[in-house]
């Protein structure tokens, strides 16, 4: 198969899953927006029409008219019809323009960044959830592929066995368990970092706006290493041990192959084997799960980021689960669906890149 013809069927596949996407999560959360407005409605129109009996209770006709005309103005207020299947319909679309166009309006409840515009705090929180996960997620995968290696090279040692041991302990583990636990021994006991950062950007406020470049650099990068610091070991901690099994597992099944016996038998170091013939081979699977994980974490772990308090997509959607606010929901779940699925097609050209039988072997 062509090189065009490759990307060319990739992009139409991408292009026909994000469709599909789109009309599910509009749907969905339209049904979701149409339910909870007719539940504000009839609360709101039981509490007001509890009023006007009481202010027309020896008037029937004019209660009636005024009720009618109560119910009338707050179908109105609300957009709604009555209809539920024509209000589902308009809301449907309305999610599916707002979605195509990034235009999600304004959230009249309280989030991060000062600003009620959802866009905005999209965009701060992915960028406050990739400075914590991206950089979690790389020391991670950076020492799950120094150890696998070294696990993979010495089956059954001591070394391998015990990390084995330990990753899967260290993996069973709950996040926001071992968050507590970080928080009451570096915090509470030790003092040596905060335990909630959504200050972080109180303390970066106040630094002087006179300062030189690089010493404002210097000085921002210690506020967030102050903040971050404990949520990144927290999530390293967790995570190394299950990425060096893996990896680990991934290597050691290349390690039994013929090219590789036939590498050796040639003579060449083992080092070179290793990081020439092994390392190439295994980095398709270990690109995917490495990208996998990245794009996992700019949606964030939400009971991790709301223990540490970071101001992250995790802790966007919390809030917006807590104050049932369907915009930034749907808002949060259509951005990472479009990130999650141009990862993947990046993905799919990488693996090109890396293994040409992806190519050969889709004709």
């Amino acid at each position: 198969m062509s090189v065009l013809r490759f990307a060319g069927a990739k992009i139409l596949n991408a292009a026909i899953t994000l469709l599909v996407a789109l009309l599910l999560i509009s749907g969905i959360f339209a049904v979701y927006t149409v339910t909870e407005l007719r539940g504000r409605l009839a609360e709101e129109y039981v509490l007001a029409l509890r009023q006007l009996e009481v202010q027309y209770r020896n008037n029937p006709e004019l209660l009636e008219e005024k009720s009618r005309q109560l119910y009338e103005n707050l179908m109105e207020r609300y957009g709604l019809t009555g209809n539920f299947v024509q209000d589902v319909a308009t809301w449907t679309v309305k999610l599916i323009k707002s979605n195509i166009t990034f235009d999600f309006g304004v959230t009249q409840y309280s989030y991060i960044g000062g600003t009620n515009v959802i866009g905005d705090i999209l965009l701060l929180a992915m960028k406050n959830t990739a400075i914590l996960f991206l950089t979690a997620t790389l020391i991670t995968f950076a020492i799950g592929i120094i150890l696998g290696f070294q696990m993979a090279r010495k089956p059954g040692s001591i070394f391998d066995r015990g990390l084995s041991v330990f990753g899967m302990i260290s993996w069973s583990f709950p996040t926001w368990w071992v968050a507590i636990i970080m928080i009451l021994i570096f915090s509470f006991y030790l003092r040596l970092f905060p335990a909630q950062a959504q200050y972080v950007y109180f303390e970066l406020s106040k630094l002087p706006p006179d300062l030189p470049l690089f010493e404002k650099i210097v000085e921002q990068a210690k506020i967030w290493l102050k903040y971050m610091t404990m949520p990144v070991m927290t999530i390293v901690l967790v995570s190394f041990g299950g990425a060096s099994y893996l990896i680990r597992n991934i290597v050691l099944g290349i390690l039994q192959e013929d090219f590789v016996t036939a590498a050796r038998a040639r003579g060449l170091p083992e080092r070179r084997v290793i990081y020439g013939h092994v390392l190439r081979t295994s980095s398709p699977p270990i690109v995917t799960y490495l990208a996998l994980s990245i794009v996992g974490a700019f949606g964030g772990a939400i009971i991790t980021e709301a223990v540490f308090g970071w101001p992250g997509m995790g802790l966007v959607y919390w809030i917006a689960i807590q104050q049932s606010d369907a915009k930034v929901l749907v808002a949060s779940t259509w951005v990472l669906t479009v990130f999650f699925i141009l990862t993947i097609l990046i993905l799919d050209f990488i693996y090109s890149l890396l293994d040409p039988r992806v190519r050969t072997g889709a004709t």
